[in-house]
């Protein structure tokens, strides 16, 4: 095996560790209504279920609810809060100095400049009600896998999450594939 690929064996032998040490990470904003309507627009998506409150009501929700889809609009923390300086580079291409995308900072990776997702998988478990409030649960290592690409050296990783809501119960489960990686030298 080539040196570099070596050098990513600590996170292959952290597969199962959960990375997030219990701390729950909370979406910006409750589930409310108006965001819904916003959502729905320009879907033109018509399912009283999402709008009627009655209709909700008759098919045992207590108040509208989210489209599934929308799962991650009420998960995702703020980039920004007041006093905050987001930005410290004026450079056409320049990154947050912090995202809530980054996920879980580990030494056992890699060093790497760059990540991109890879693929999604959710396994919607209950309703997203309106007055919902959504965090995630735990950032579990399910796969570490050293690969060379036409973009850079690097690793494809899948970590597993829970969302939960305010009463803590389990309204989905989260699969996301990620490729940390360090670019070519041109």
């Amino acid at each position: 095996m080539e040196d570099w690929k070596k050098a990513w064996q600590p996170m292959i032998d952290a597969v199962g560790t959960d990375f997030s040490d219990g701390m729950e990470q909370w979406g910006a904003d409750e589930v409310e209504r108006g965001a819904i309507r916003r959502f729905l627009e320009p879907l033109e998506f018509d399912c009283p279920l999402h709008y009627d409150k009655s209709v909700a009501n008759e098919y045992g929700y207590p108040d509208i609810i989210a489209p599934y889809s929308s799962l991650l609009t009420w998960v995702i923390p703020p980039y920004w809060k007041p006093g905050m300086q987001l930005f410290t580079s004026a450079e056409r291409n320049a990154q947050p100095t912090e995202s809530p995308l980054l996920g879980f900072e580990t030494d056992l990776a890699l060093p790497t400049k760059f990540y991109f997702a890879t693929d999604i998988e959710i396994d919607y478990i209950k309703p997203i009600v309106v007055g919902d409030r959504l965090c995630r649960v735990g950032y579990i290592l399910l796969s570490c896998v050293p690969k060379e690409t036409k973009v850079g050296r690097g690793a494809f990783t899948v970590w597993e999450s829970e969302i939960r809501n305010q009463h803590r119960e389990v309204v989905a489960k989260i699969r996301m594939g990620l490729y940390f990686y360090c670019p070519h030298a041109n």
